[in-house]
């Protein structure tokens, strides 16, 4: 069930409300009654073990690695590249 959160338009007080899809928004405060309005927030993302993070792109070395070509490239570009021309 989706967590939805709400902020009051006359105390200014921020919650959250676990809510069905199909139930109707708040629209009272929890703490004054005034007028509440569902509220825009930034979703929560974890990637978690191991992976593509992991095995090598957060290091600026890797780049360097997987492409031989943008050692020397001034561009940075791979449009030379013989691996992208043969796939």
């Amino acid at each position: 069930m989706p967590v939805y959160e709400y902020q009051c338009q006359d105390c200014g007080h921020r919650f959250e409300v676990r809510q069905k899809f199909s139930d109707q928004p708040v629209s009272e405060c929890i703490q004054c009654g005034g007028h509440a309005k569902k509220a825009i927030s930034v979703a929560g993302f974890a990637l978690k073990g191991g992976g593509w993070y992991q095995q090598g792109y957060n290091h600026a070395a890797a780049k360097a690695e997987s492409c031989p070509a943008s050692e020397g490239a001034a561009s940075g570009s791979c449009a030379g590249c013989t691996k992208v021309a043969n796939g």
